[in-house]
C-alpha cells in the first residue's frame, strides 16, 4: 500500500454539556428507588428506537408494517417462482390450442395456462439455480423473522416507556411533535436517571445518540472523503451513491465485523493513536477488499432481487401515471450533502419537501427547445392514432380483441405522456435566478460558483446531481450490485489512510455521550469558517474547517429547532452576533417601525445579490421564513413558492427574552 500523508490534524479537545463540576460525575441511585429505565446501558439504540416508534406512528402501526414486509417478501419469491415454473406461456400467448372436449366453449381462460401441481413441482426441482435461490431466500426470510420477533420484544419496552415514563398514550402519539417528545425525555432525566454519567440531558445529547454515525457520514461527504464523484468517458462528471453503496459504507465503518467502533458509542482505542495509522490503514484496506469481493460474489442474487423489486414496485405506478418516471426526486447524495449536522430525518425531509416545487420549476426552465418542437409533433401523431383507436373501441369493444390493439393503445398513451413532459408550460416565465434563490432559502447550501450563474447549463447539470430524475434513481439502484464492488475495491481502498486519519483527528469524547464526530459539536472555534462570520472566533486551519459553512448553518438550524437548548459560550456568542447583524441589516432591531411583508420578501429575494454570499444565505434562513415576512397572495419574483418554510425567525428570536417580547408585539398588531 502506498504511503502518503494527509492534511488532517488531531483536535486535542473534549466536550461536555454538563455544568461545572459534573465532568466525572457518576450518579448513584438507591436500589429500592430505581425505575425500570435507570441507567440504560445503550442509549444510542434506546433513543433511536424511541425516535423510530414516534416516526412510525406508534407500536401498532410499526408492528403491522413489519408484518406486511415479511408477507411481501414471501409474495415476491413465491409469485416469481410461480411465473417461472408454473405457467404454460404457449397457451397464454395462443401459440398452442387448448382441447375443451367436454365443453362447447372454446375460449381460453387464465387457469388453462396454469400447469398441474405435480408438473409445477417437478419443474421447480429440476431447476437447480432456482432451488439455490429459494434456499437462500428462505434463510434470509428466517433471519428477518427472527429479527422481527426481536424487534417486537425491544419495542415493547419502548411502548412501556412512552406509556409509563413519558405518559403519552399510543393513540395520541401521532399528534405529538418530536420536539415535544424530546422535551419530555430531557425532563424525566432527573426522575429516572436514564444516563447516570450526568444529572441533566440536553437536546444535543439526544441528537448525538440518534445521529452519531449519520453525523460521521455527513462530515465525510462534506470533506469529500468518500468516492462518490466520478469522471466517466462521454458522461463527464457524475455522482454515484446508492442504498447498496451506503449500506456497505456503514458496514465497513460502523457496525460490521472488524469495523472501527467497538460498540455504538466508542471508537476502538487503537484508532485513536497516530503511531499505528499505517498498520490500521493496511488492515482497513484488506477489509474493504474482502467486502468488495463478497459484493462481487453476491452480485447475481442481489441483482435478481433488485430487478424483481423494481418491477413489482413501479409497474403499477407506471400504468397509473406513465409520466412518473419523468418526475424528479432528491438523490441520496443530495440528501447527505444538504443535511445539517444533528438534523433528524423528518427535519431534513420537511426542508427538501418545501424545496421540491421550486426545484422542479427551476429544472423545467431548461427544457430543450429542439426537444419541445419534436415532442409537440410526435405527441400530435401518437395522440391522433390513439384517439382513433379509442373511438373505434367505444363504437365496438370487439376491436380490443384484435391482436396488439390493446398493446398499441397502452404504448401510444405512454408516448403521449412522455412527449407532454418535454413541452414547457406556455405560461412559464424564464427566471432561474429568482427560483434558485427560493430554493436556497430551503436547502441552505450551494457552491459559490452557482451565484449569478443559475441560467447556465453547467449549474443546472450540477443541481441535477442533487435533484435527479426518478428514472435515473431506479437505474442507479439496478446497476448498484454491479458497480458497488468496483467502487469499493478501486476507489475506496486507496483512501484507507485518509479514512483512518479522519476518524482519529475528528473524533472527540463527550461526557455522558461517548465518542462523536467533532463536526457534530458545531463548534465555530474548532471548525468555523471566517468567511461565514466566524472571523476572530475560529482557531481552525483550512483543513479543519467544514466546507460550505456547514458548521455555522448547522448551529443556526439546531438553535432554531431547539429553542430551549443552551449552546456553549463560543456558539452563543456567534448566534448573538449573527442575530444583531441580521436585525441591523433587515431593519427589525426595534418594534416601533416594523417593516411590511414586501420589505422582507424583497430582502429574501435579492439578498443573494450581495457580495457576501455566506451572510446573505444566513439572512435568508432567518428572514425569508418569519411570520412577518409572509408575502401577500400574489406572484412575486416570478415564483409563488416563497412561503412559510418554518418559523425560523421567531424561533431564533425566542433565544433572546427581549426579542421574544418584540415578536409578540408585532404579531399582536
Amino acid at each position: 500500500m502506498a504511503v502518503f500523508d494527509t492534511p488532517y490534524q488531531r483536535l486535542e479537545v473534549s466536550y461536555t454539556d454538563s455544568p461545572m463540576g459534573e465532568d466525572d460525575l457518576m450518579v448513584h441511585v438507591p436500589e429500592g428507588s430505581k425505575s425500570p429505565w435507570n441507567h440504560i446501558e445503550n442509549l444510542d439504540i434506546f433513543f433511536s428506537r424511541v425516535y423510530n416508534l414516534h416516526q412510525k406512528n406508534g407500536f401498532t402501526c410499526m408492528l403491522i408494517g413489519e408484518m406486511f414486509e415479511l408477507l411481501q417478501f414471501i409474495f415476491v419469491v413465491s409469485f416469481t417462482t410461480f411465473l417461472v415454473s408454473c405457467v404454460d406461456y404457449d397457451i397464454l400467448f395462443a401459440n398452442k390450442m387448448v382441447n375443451h372436449s367436454q365443453s362447447e366453449n372454446n375460449k381460453v381462460t387464465l387457469p388453462d395456462a396454469f400447469l398441474p401441481p405435480g408438473v409445477c413441482r417437478d419443474r421447480i426441482q429440476e431447476n437447480w439455480f432456482l432451488m439455490v435461490l429459494l434456499v437462500i431466500a428462505g434463510v434470509f426470510w428466517i433471519h428477518r423473522l427472527i429479527k422481527f420477533i426481536y424487534n417486537v420484544c425491544c419495542y415493547w419496552e419502548i411502548y412501556n416507556f412512552y406509556i409509563q415514563a413519558l405518559r403519552i398514550p399510543m393513540a395520541d402519539l401521532p399528534y405529538y411533535t418530536w420536539e415535544e417528545i424530546q422535551s419530555r425525555i430531557v425532563q424525566i432525566q432527573k426522575e429516572h436517571q436514564i444516563c447516570i454519567h450526568k444529572k441533566e440531558l440536553s437536546e444535543l445529547d439526544v441528537s448525538h445518540r440518534i445521529l452519531r454515525f449519520k453525523n460521521y457520514m455527513v462530515a465525510m461527504v462534506n470533506k469529500n472523503l468518500l468516492p462518490l464523484q466520478h469522471r466517466l468517458p462521454l458522461l463527464g462528471d457524475t455522482v454515484f451513491y446508492t442504498r447498496g453503496l451506503k449500506y456497505n459504507f456503514q458496514l465497513i465503518f460502523f457496525w460490521g465485523p472488524g469495523c472501527l467502533f467497538q460498540n455504538e458509542w466508542s471508537l476502538k482505542p487503537e484508532y485513536k493513536r497516530a503511531g499505528v495509522r499505517l498498520e490500521l490503514a493496511e488492515k482497513l484496506s484488506q477489509r474493504i477488499l474482502w467486502i468488495g469481493l463478497a459484493n462481487l460474489v453476491l452480485c447475481p442474487l442481489v441483482l435478481v432481487w433488485q430487478i424483481l423489486y423494481a418491477f413489482f414496485s413501479y409497474t403499477e405506478v407506471l400504468r397509473r401515471e406513465p409520466g412518473s418516471l419523468g418526475a424528479r426526486c432528491w438523490s441520496l447524495y443530495g440528501r447527505c450533502y444538504l443535511r445539517h449536522f444533528n438534523e433528524l430525518d423528518h427535519q431534513l425531509q420537511a426542508r427538501l419537501s418545501r424545496a421540491y416545487k421550486p426545484a422542479s420549476k427551476y429544472m423545467n426552465c431548461f427544457l430543450s427547445p429542439l426537444l419541445a418542437v419534436a415532442a409537440k409533433h410526435l405527441g400530435f401523431l401518437a395522440g391522433s392514432i390513439l384517439a382513433v383507436l379509442i373511438a373505434l373501441t367505444v363504437y365496438d369493444e370487439d376491436v380490443l380483441a384484435v391482436e396488439h390493439v390493446l398493446s398499441a393503445v397502452t404504448l401510444l398513451g405512454v408516448v403521449v405522456t412522455v412527449c407532454r413532459s418535454f413541452i414547457p408550460d406556455q405560461h412559464l416565465v424564464f427566471c432561474p435566478e429568482q427560483l434558485l434563490r427560493v430554493i436556497l432559502a430551503h436547502i441552505h447550501y450551494m457552491p459559490d460558483h452557482w451565484q449569478r450563474s443559475a441560467h447556465r447549463a453547467e449549474t443546472r447539470g450540477e443541481f441535477a446531481q442533487l435533484f435527479q430524475y426518478k428514472a435515473v434513481f431506479i437505474l442507479e439502484e439496478l446497476l448498484s450490485p454491479l458497480l458497488t464492488p468496483l467502487v469499493l475495491i478501486f476507489r475506496l481502498r486507496p483512501k484507507s489512510l485518509e479514512i483512518i486519519d479522519f476518524f482519529r483527528n475528528f473524533t472527540v469524547e463527550v461526557v455522558g455521550v461517548g465518542d462523536t464526530c467533532s463536526f457534530a459539536q458545531m463548534d465555530v472555534r474548532q471548525h468555523g469558517n471566517p468567511a461565514w462570520m466566524s472571523a476572530g472566533k475560529t482557531e481552525a486551519s483550512v483543513y479543519q474547517q467544514a466546507e460550505d459553512g456547514k458548521t455555522e448553518l448547522s448551529l443556526m438550524h439546531f438553535a432554531i429547532t431547539n429553542p430551549r437548548w443552551q449552546p456553549p459560550r463560543e456558539c452563543s456568542a456567534f448566534l448573538t452576533h449573527l442575530r444583531e447583524r441580521v436585525q441591523k441589516d433587515s431593519g427589525v432591531s426595534t418594534p416601533k417601525n416594523p417593516p411590511g411583508p414586501g420589505h422582507h420578501l424583497h430582502f429574501s429575494g435579492l439578498s443573494m445579490q450581495s457580495d457576501s454570499e455566506p451572510h446573505s444565505l444566513m439572512a435568508n434562513m432567518f428572514h425569508v421564513m418569519s411570520p412577518s415576512a409572509m408575502p401577500p397572495h400574489t406572484d412575486v419574483l416570478c415564483s409563488p413558492h416563497v412561503s412559510a418554510v418554518s418559523e425560523v425567525a421567531s424561533a431564533l428570536r425566542s433565544l433572546s427574552p427581549q426579542q421574544s417580547g418584540h415578536v409578540a408585539q408585532n404579531q399582536s398588531r
